[in-house]
């Protein structure tokens, strides 16, 4: 059958195209060995990861990670208790309420009742279950520990929930507040300022530079709004299409992670994820070339994709994972070291599971101090904004009444 792919080749172009396999673990290695690295691989072409990925809004993803999160931990308490996987699949389906989220767990019953494995039915559904949650239940069921695995599922689940809220909850305030201060300043320019034309020139007064500026942007807005709105339009448009082209993605990803802080925090979040999935899947006795290629595929910045991509060819001559990381500024040297000393005393998934949380912890607090900055920064800008344009409003009409008095006659 045919099967719709994206993937990068080795001088990072994205390809988006469509190869004949029997499954996507087949598919997957034909295009390894074409020399690209494969992101996403999915049976349907009318819904390539292209087209759905436009479609696909973060909210929905988010839900759809929660739906995920919670069916797992629940499958791994009722088969811990003992119950079969069937009637507790069944379960779920009879208490979910979301139609959508019920007709997915209805068909992968369904098609566990017809004798495919767990891991066979979930990846039916990959907008539900991504590349790594089938992996890791796959080993669950070949290694007679699915219920420890699927606990490893809803953690990582919850875990990529938790950072998300984290990002958006410290987000909502400034963006509030930002949005705030641009609905102000256009109403005053809209429909505040005009009303002070009229009056100056029956006055006759003359105008402060400023004030001249602020009346001169206001007819401009009041007069070709449709103009702004038109260049708004045509420049957001352009600008998302150039996103979706390789060099721009290339050159987007690249400046997020040299923004200065921001960058810093980004690199942080990025190698906490890659040290929490290294943890996760070597601990539950996964190949380490296996885990290196799942998180190369499921990794969406592409100097980090490249970063995993050059960790697999050393490994595969027989280097060690430390010397990849050492090679490049977007793992830290405390990272570099820490993985080296778990290479050396055999411990790397633990340790890699403690540094994950460890950075977790300081990237929270990183992220809440950010927004505690710029909250006040924000206020403090909207403050003067709306200041400097009421004192140049008033400044002329201050100068009328504080001129010389008339000479009486």
């Amino acid at each position: 059958m045919k099967l719709a792919y994206e993937a990068y080749d080795k001088s990072g172009k994205v390809i988006y195209d469509t190869v004949d396999a029997t499954g996507k673990h087949e598919a997957a290695d034909t295009l390894s060995r074409k020399g690209l690295f494969v992101t996403r691989i999915h049976r349907d072409e009318s819904e390539s990861p292209k087209n759905s990925a436009s479609r696909r809004t973060k909210s929905r993803k988010t839900k759809r990670i929660r739906h995920m999160a919670i069916f797992a931990r629940q499958l791994y308490v009722l088969i811990s208790s003992g119950t079969r996987i069937v009637e507790a699949l069944k379960a779920l389906e009879l208490q979910t309420t979301d139609s959508e989220w019920r007709a997915v767990i209805a068909d992968i019953r369904q098609q566990v009742e017809d004798g495919n494995t767990l891991s066979e039915a979930t990846a039916s559904h990959p907008q539900y279950f991504d590349l790594i949650s089938q992996k890791l239940i796959a080993a669950g069921e070949s290694t007679g520990k699915l219920p420890v695995m699927l606990d490893r599922v809803a953690l990582l689940a919850h875990k990529q929930i938790q950072v998300r809220r984290t990002i958006t909850g410290a987000l909502v305030y400034p963006t509030l507040l930002i949005f705030v201060s641009i609905t102000v300043l256009t109403l005053m320019l809209l429909f505040v300022l005009p009303r002070f034309v009229d009056m100056f020139e029956t006055l006759q007064v003359p105008l402060p530079p400023t004030t001249q500026m602020l009346l001169d942007l206001s007819e401009f807005l009041t007069s070709y709004w449709w103009l702004l709105l038109l260049i708004m339009f045509v420049s957001g448009t352009g600008f998302k299409i150039w996103l979706g082209s390789v060099a721009g993605k290339r050159t987007i990803d690249k400046a997020v992670l040299k923004l200065p802080y921001l960058g810093r925090v980004m690199r942080s979040f990025a190698t906490a994820r890659i040290a929490r999935l290294m943890g996760i899947m070597l601990d539950s006795h996964m190949p380490l070339l296996d885990v290196l290629r799942l998180i190369r595929e499921t990794t969406s910045n592409i100097c980090y994709v490249a970063l995993v991509a050059r960790s697999e060819e050393l490994v595969t001559q027989g280097e060690t994972i430390s010397a990849a990381f050492s090679e490049t500024d977007l793992i830290s040297p405390s990272v570099c070291q820490m993985v080296r000393s778990g290479e050396q005393s055999g411990q790397v998934a633990p340790l890699m599971t403690n540094v994950a949380e460890l950075m977790d912890e300081e990237n929270e607090v990183v992220i809440r101090s950010l927004a505690s900055i710029l909250e006040p920064v924000i206020l403090i800008l909207l403050g003067l904004l709306v200041g400097f344009v009421t004192l140049s409003m008033f400044i002329p009409l201050f100068d009328l009444t504080g001129g010389p008095p008339r000479a009486s006659q």
